[in-house]
């Protein structure tokens, strides 16, 4: 098998590089040693399984291979611009090959009347031609590891300009190949080859780069894909698994008096069975002697908070602290207005701490903090400052998980000498697939059902061109005494242009609800907190019918007669910010609206959120769309994304191997946790490996 190391020579190395394109392709490619080279797996592969004869072309412009000779060469100017005429013939006719550039090396290199494979896409004009097309003599043809499957590498316009092109590269992938002798280390166990069918590494080596056919290429990329994902998978499983081994958790033993008192005589309603399920997940988890890691998943109103609650109330029973991290200001405070009322008459100390906490308040919180008097912190990231210490952390929830990094989520860790437990809570659904590749390391738990009386959301699209039926029905709504939405889009790059549709918005909204009889709320990020706050506030209290806003109200207004949410331009939106959006609506026990407006002109993209939207009000549902229209490094932002730079597999359309992957990883740590046996050498070694490289790929070889 090849060495290891021979894989990490650098890349200057090999054969037909040298120092010049070894620069190149280090600052184009990322390309530094053998290996590298080796993974840069095609985009896209050319059918060159066919050879054409000349008579057999059509008028398509496809891209096609023919074998011939070139019998005549002559230089033709039109206009001052010279190209460079070529006549190829075969035994059943001739066509022409041009060249608008490189004449003289062109002309040096050809050969007269030697047979050659030319491919490239074919031009009718008086006559078949062809383009600066790929040209090869027939017998280094046919001595080259050349497939019927041609590869198409990833490249850059400078690799084109600077002469590396894609026949250059797969120049160079046949030099590998001969100089590795095509011989890489198994990296999977022989039992799991077996079961799975799966191709040998170095076969699916050489036919994912010199296919000799369709099925071959399938099996080679499965078997990559498989392998991908399946340690992506093992790394999240062990460190799971070591975690709950090696990071002793704080014993939550008590189901106390105020879990019970809270649960018996102060819940303001009947929990959901996916609510109750969830608790139970919980409090297994805080009495099991392990930290917990888990993440709850609930769409918009399902009732996190509640569960939220009762853990921090366990905590408390066992004479520890709790706290709740949330990404903005609005969220805190919402979340702290919350609890407080649900905790009122509980006798349990809770403070709000953010970035505006006056001193004396910080000075009072800090020292509650450490004297184990407050038992409660809800705050956003000022929690997380180091003067911030506490007397007995024993849980943190961190809500909308996915605007925090990992190191955000380690300070939280150290503000107890045996790490809290650890709760994260998203209402972004996240589908199936990316919760098991991004937070495969934690446990999860989902409530997928709506509180009892909660009416589904009715949802429509409607054109511009319907706004007087839609102004309508706003009236008929104001009548009945509730509030109504209306969002205008907020696209970063061009505020001055948000402004403006919103204040025209704002002055038709006017001249159709005129005052004094109707009175309107305007909130846009332009404004001072102060003011925004106050806009919210009579909005809150009732005192405007309307609410006119930009996406500020995305998260953290919580107001139950207010049933109707227009989404203006929503084709701006992204489909998760659509159904965010939605979920400010339908609070109260009364029927709500959601109603998409947007012009005639829509993209294809556009229309499927659309028709999503008004189909379903399952978050899980409209998450998974979005995947595929997205996909998942879009999705997640870039702080998640790193783990998602796959080189073969795809998330969204390989879920199926990623389940298997999935599967087979956790039988194998659960058979062999230390990887000790001698049918799991392999992964063991590569696992190993993969503790020095931060990226699969460097060491999967």
């Amino acid at each position: 098998m090849v060495q290891t190391n021979l894989l990490q020579t650098p890349i200057d190395y090999l054969k037909g590089v040298g120092p010049n394109r070894a620069d190149l392709l280090r600052q184009e490619l990322g390309i530094h040693t053998y290996q590298d080279l080796l993974n840069l797996f095609p985009n896209r592969y050319l059918d060159r399984t066919r050879y054409y004869k000349i008579n057999e072309l059509q008028r398509n412009n496809a891209e096609v291979q023919v074998i011939g000779r070139v019998v005549h060469l002559k230089t033709v100017e039109h206009k001052g611009k010279k190209r460079l005429v070529a006549t190829l013939r075969d035994e059943t006719g001739e066509m022409e090959l041009v060249w608008f550039r490189a004449h003289k090396w062109i002309r040096e290199s050809l050969k007269i009347n030697q047979p050659y494979v030319i491919f490239g896409k074919t031009n009718w004009f008086n006559g078949f031609s062809m383009a600066h097309p790929d040209m090869e003599l027939l017998e280094d043809h046919k001595r080259s590891l050349q497939s019927g499957m041609q590869p198409v590498y990833p490249s850059t316009e400078k690799l084109a300009n600077k002469g590396i092109t894609n026949r250059v590269i797969n120049k160079l992938l046949q030099q590998l190949f001969r100089e590795t002798r095509g011989r890489f280390y198994e990296t999977l166990p022989s039992d799991l080859l077996a079961e799975l069918k799966l191709m040998p590494k170095s076969e699916a080596m050489i036919n994912i780069h010199f296919p000799r056919n369709g099925e071959l290429l399938a099996r080679a990329q499965y078997r990559l894909k498989f392998e991908e994902l399946f340690y992506i998978q093992l790394q999240l499983i062990a460190r799971n698994l070591s975690n709950k081994k090696k990071i002793k958790g704080l014993p939550f033993e008590e189901v106390g008096e105020h879990f019970k008192n809270f649960y018996n005589d102060h819940l303001p309603f009947e929990l959901t069975n996916a609510q109750k399920r969830v608790i139970r997940e919980i409090r297994n988890d805080l009495g099991s002697h392990a930290q917990m890691n888990r993440l709850l998943q609930g769409d918009v109103g399902s009732g996190k908070t509640i569960v939220a609650l009762m853990s921090m109330l366990l905590a408390v029973d066992n004479n520890y602290q709790a706290c709740l991290v949330a990404p903005t200001e609005i969220l805190a405070q919402q979340h702290y207005n919350g609890l407080s009322a649900l905790l009122e008459g509980l006798h349990i100390g809770i403070r709000l701490l953010t970035g505006s906490t006056s001193r004396a308040d910080r000075k009072e919180i800090h020292d509650g903090l450490k004297s184990g008097s407050l038992h409660i912190l809800v705050g956003t990231h000022a929690v997380l400052e180091d003067k911030v210490k506490f007397k007995n952390l024993g849980l943190a929830i961190i809500d909308e998980q996915h605007r925090f990094g990992v190191a955000q989520r380690s300070k939280l860790w150290h503000k107890n000498h045996t790490p809290p437990h650890i709760l994260v809570m998203t209402a972004t659904p996240i589908p199936r697939t990316l919760a098991m590749s991004l937070y495969g390391d934690l446990d999860i738990s989902v409530i997928d059902e709506l509180p009892p009386g909660r009416k589904p959301i009715k949802t429509v699209h409607r054109y511009d061109a319907n706004r007087l039926k839609v102004f309508a029905f706003i009236r008929d709504e104001i009548k009945k005494g509730r509030q109504i939405y209306v969002v205008y889009p907020l696209i970063e790059e061009s505020e001055k242009l948000d402004y403006k549709d919103l204040m025209d918005g704002y002055a038709s909204i006017e001249r159709e609800f005129p005052r004094p009889d109707y009175q309107i709320s305007v909130v846009h990020g332009r404004m001072k907190a102060e003011d925004k706050d106050y806009e919210m506030d009579r909005f809150l209290r009732g005192e405007t019918q309307i609410m006119i806003a930009t996406t500020v109200i995305e998260v953290g207004v919580n107001v139950p007669n207010a049933s109707v949410m227009i989404i203006e331009s929503a084709e701006r939106f992204g489909l998760s910010q659509l159904h965010q959006l939605r979920g400010r609506v339908g609070r109260g026990a009364e029927q709500s609206f959601c109603i998409l407006m947007t012009g005639h002109k829509l993209s294809n993209d556009s229309k499927t959120r659309l028709e999503t939207m008004c189909a379903t009000n399952d978050g899980f549902e409209i998450a998974e769309v979005d995947l595929r229209l997205r996909g998942p490094g879009d999705l997640m932002g870039t702080q998640q994304s790193g783990v998602l730079n796959l080189k073969v597999a795809d998330i969204v359309k390989d879920n199926e191997i990623l389940k298997a992957a999935r599967y087979y990883a956790i039988r194998t740590l659960k058979d062999d946790p230390g990887l000790k046996q001698e049918k799991n050498r392999p992964v063991a070694y590569t696992y190993q490996q993969m503790a020095k490289h931060k990226n699969i790929w460097t060491y999967i070889s």
